[in-house]
């Protein structure tokens, strides 16, 4: 199946500057895929994104988006996204209802109507039904002045998705909400993109955020420096060990020794995994034991690794 997102051979760079902003990179997305790009400050991801959603022209490469170029079908590439920026840019003036429906007709998916009710029944439809599953139908007719934080994010998504994108980008969504906003919004984003097969393309620094993904991609410094799943890029980067002791540690090692497994004493007993079962570990270990700690690599230590690597 072709890629809903293909970037080949990247470049941008800014003018008067001595270094490329994205330096030669390449990434495809799969439709209906959740990927997410990461990257620190200065990487490059800004770029990229601003680039993928037409804000900002390449210097060099291709980019397709829905199958569209960005170069040269600007428009088109437009109608078959839906971003949600870092920064609110909702109309602060008008109810949930009125900016979902200026999105709508600007997107010329509508005629213009001065009131909800006098809109067509596929709008009126269609805004109930979005507004449920995010969970804001009760406020759908409510200024936007009243809502919180989490609420207007959950409104952005409700607008990005009326002209139903193939990809959906997410710059820094969460950025500013509370731990449980951003649960909340993260389970809705996970039942939009099951009920409507949309595409996730994110950029976040909430690195747990990425855990769930299909794919990450890091950038350092405008080059792709890691593109896989996160269970493969933890995998090659990451250590997988386990911390045991017990209460006569000289028979606890004289045991690992005698059983040819290698350890080191951190002052804990370490054990490296390296692909071995846990249970068949402990199985293997008589000494009664008074602690087990299992170390599961994240995308974050894999992310920090990456970064003091290069």
């Amino acid at each position: 199946m072709p890629s809903v997102v293909h970037v080949e051979h990247l470049i941008k760079r800014y003018k008067r500057a001595e270094v490329n902003a994205v330096d030669d990179i390449s990434f495809d997305v799969a439709p209906g895929e959740f990927f997410v790009l990461l990257g620190p400050n200065g990487a490059g991801k800004t770029t990229t994104i601003s680039i993928l959603t037409t804000t900002l022209a390449p210097t060099g490469g291709k980019v397709l988006v829905a199958g569209y170029d960005v170069a040269t079908q600007a428009s088109a590439v437009r109608q078959s996204v839906g971003i949600i920026f870092q920064n609110p840019s909702l109309d602060v003036n008008l109810t949930a209802e009125e900016n979902v429906r200026l999105h709508a007709i600007l997107y010329g998916l509508y005629p213009f109507a001065p009131r909800f009710a006098l809109m067509p029944r596929a709008y009126q439809t269609q805004v109930h039904t979005l507004a449920e599953v995010l969970g804001i139908e009760k406020e759908i007719f409510k200024p936007i002045k009243t809502f919180s934080g989490g609420m207007k994010r959950k409104l952005e998504i409700l607008r990005s998705l009326i002209h139903r994108p193939r990809v959906l980008f997410l710059d820094e969504p969460t950025s500013g909400l509370d731990p449980a906003s951003r649960r909340s919004l993260w389970e809705y984003l996970r039942q939009v993109r099951a009920g409507y097969q949309t595409t996730i393309f994110l950029t976040t620094h909430y690195l747990e955020e990425a855990e769930q993904a299909d794919r990450i991609c890091i950038l350092n410094h405008g080059k792709v420096v890691a593109n896989d799943t996160p269970a493969q890029v933890k995998a090659r980067l990451i250590e997988n060990y386990v911390l045991v002791d017990a209460a006569d540690r000289e028979a606890l090692r004289a045991e690992l020794q005698a059983r040819g497994i290698a350890f080191s004493e951190t002052p804990q007993f370490k054990i490296d995994l390296n692909g071995a079962s846990i249970h068949q570990l402990l199985k293997t270990i008589d000494a009664p034991l008074t602690m087990v700690q299992i170390h599961t690599p994240t995308v974050e230590d894999a992310y920090l690794a990456i970064l003091e690597r290069e």
